[in-house]
């Protein structure tokens, strides 16, 4: 995650992220370019989101899942919306083979780990991004 947090967004627990809201607190081009990603995720790959208020971190965040694993977690700032994995340095090489753009690949083999899981970070905020969303999800999925 960023460490500027005054970015992220839906820090209310009560308040549910419905469409509205999402909206709303993203503005309405940010908010499509939301949508395409989740219609990706659940259309494309069976993926399911699912929205909790997480007190940790005093903010709603969406784990995306595909039966029981988790694919990646979703959270959604004044710029972007962030979407990340976690690698193990065994399933991490792979990701450097995935046709995504070489700046994320860059970025993901600087990335400090946290216990054991190396973080990918994919921030999106325009259409074309979507594509190096998807190849990660692809290979995320097919991972044992």
């Amino acid at each position: 995650m960023s460490t500027n947090n005054d970015a992220i967004l839906l820090r209310e627990a009560e308040v549910e992220p419905t469409d509205k809201v999402l909206e709303n607190a993203l503005g309405k081009e940010l908010f499509v370019t939301y949508q395409e990603v989740i219609g990706v995720l659940t259309n494309e790959f069976g993926l399911e989101p699912q929205w909790r208020f997480y007190k940790d971190g005093k903010a709603w965040l969406c784990k995306v899942v595909h039966k029981k694993k988790t694919i990646l977690w979703l959270s959604l700032w004044a710029d972007c919306i962030k979407t990340g994995f976690y690698f193990t340095e065994k399933t991490g090489v792979g990701v450097l083979e995935l046709d995504i753009d070489s700046k994320i690949k860059e970025v993901f083999k600087e990335a400090k780990p946290i216990g054991k899981l190396i973080p990918l970070i994919i921030d999106i905020n325009q259409h074309s991004q979507i594509e190096d969303l998807k190849a990660v999800v692809r290979y995320m999925k097919e991972l044992k």
